[in-house]
């Protein structure tokens, strides 16, 4: 029997309508306020519905944003670093009320969902650059998002009414009960998840099939939702992992899926973030490469320090992360064997601190062969 990981809060959960119910509430909308969602919001939506931020049955209301600003968790102790958040204006936040319904609509005024309104709060922009991305600096992406929001967020419980059209990667957009099912049929215990926003290059196959060497299959999951302008397009990344799949993996063990998030730059939050969307999609390992999520300041050099999505790590009790990071630190180009090595071992988050794959003693000989 496949082993079956337990989603993040142990269910995962659904708030997608079908049917009558479905119906019902597609007519209620069109009598509703609307409030119309960023490509952000619709990302988050989605992945609400589906399951993927499971146990988050809504966008967040204040106890919870606050809880995840101040103490890396929400309300109870489940460990979660990143807000998720429906913003509004002032002129907006006039005329919502808690305890009202108002549709979710996306930039044409399709309503997506229905949304039960618990909270109307305040953002503390400087506050949220501060705790989320450790900077309060413009440049950064992800504090610019946060200060193009508006004023004040809306947080509840949603209902989503319709999925968002997609018109690429169809045959990759797997929900997590697709891929968890997915994993049964493979009669897989052991799954490794790797997150990429940049097409695949020498070393992310190189540690990718090092995380094959201890588990039992490998989901590739590069993201597609919103990224900042000069990133290399999402058609170009799934199309480098086409090949690799078609080429040089082996069939019966690897799968590709599209990831829809949308990127926040958020450096070791957001590899927490990550790691547990991946949880809920039914992974037990998780691949944290060096700055996972880091981006670059405009003159030269990073926000983050190189494994301080390692080091994020450690902050948490592994039992409430439930899901084991892979980290590795630094690959190499070998000029004896003419390929890539690991430099330094795995370090596992678990029970054990280190694991030693059998190719990291012939890349330690041949590191001081190159010296």
């Amino acid at each position: 029997m496949a082993y079956e990981i337990p989603a993040h809060g142990g269910k995962l959960i659904n708030r997608e309508l079908t049917g009558k119910e479905r119906d019902e509430a597609a007519k209620k909308a069109s009598s509703l306020k609307q409030l119309v969602l960023t490509e952000r919001e619709i990302a988050d939506l989605e992945m609400i519905a589906t399951g993927a931020l499971s146990p988050l049955e809504g966008f967040m209301t204040k106890d919870n944003y606050e809880s995840v600003l101040d103490e890396m968790c929400l309300v109870g102790g489940l460990p979660w670093t990143i807000p998720v958040t429906k913003q509004i204006n002032d002129e907006v936040k006039k005329l919502i009320k808690a305890g009202e319904s108002v549709a979710l609509t996306d930039k044409s005024g399709k309503a997506l969902a229905i949304m039960l309104v618990e909270d109307v709060f305040a953002h503390d922009k400087k506050k949220q650059a501060l705790s989320v991305y450790g900077t309060e600096e413009e440049a950064h992406p992800g504090v610019a998002a946060v200060y193009a929001m508006g004023d004040w967020f809306v947080g509840g419980k949603i209902s989503l009414i319709e999925r968002p059209v997609h018109a690429d990667f169809k045959e990759l957009r797997l929900d997590p009960k697709d891929t968890r099912e997915l994993f049964k049929q493979k009669n897989w215990r052991r799954i490794v998840a790797f997150q990429t926003r940049n097409p695949i290059h020498r070393a992310h196959e190189y540690i990718q099939k090092c995380a094959l060497e201890i588990v039992d299959g490998l989901l590739l999951h590069p993201l597609v939702g919103e990224t900042k302008g000069d990133d290399v397009p999402a058609k170009i990344r799934v199309k480098s992992y086409t090949a690799i799949l078609e080429k040089y993996y082996p069939k019966d063990r690897v799968v590709m899926a599209a990831f829809p998030a949308a990127m926040r730059y958020a450096g070791p939050r957001e590899a927490i973030f990550h790691a547990i969307a991946r949880k809920n999609y039914g992974c037990t390992h998780f691949i944290v490469g060096r700055d996972h999520a880091g981006v670059n300041r405009p003159g030269g050099g990073g926000y983050y320090g190189s494994f301080d999505a390692h080091y994020i790590f450690d902050e948490f009790d592994p039992k409430d992360i439930g899901i084991t990071p892979l980290f590795f630190d630094f690959t190499f180009f070998c000029k004896t064997c003419n390929g890539i090595k690991l430099l330094l071992p795995i370090r596992l988050f678990f029970s054990f601190r280190f694991v030693i794959i059998p190719s990291w003693f012939l890349a330690q000989k041949h590191l001081v062969d190159n010296l």
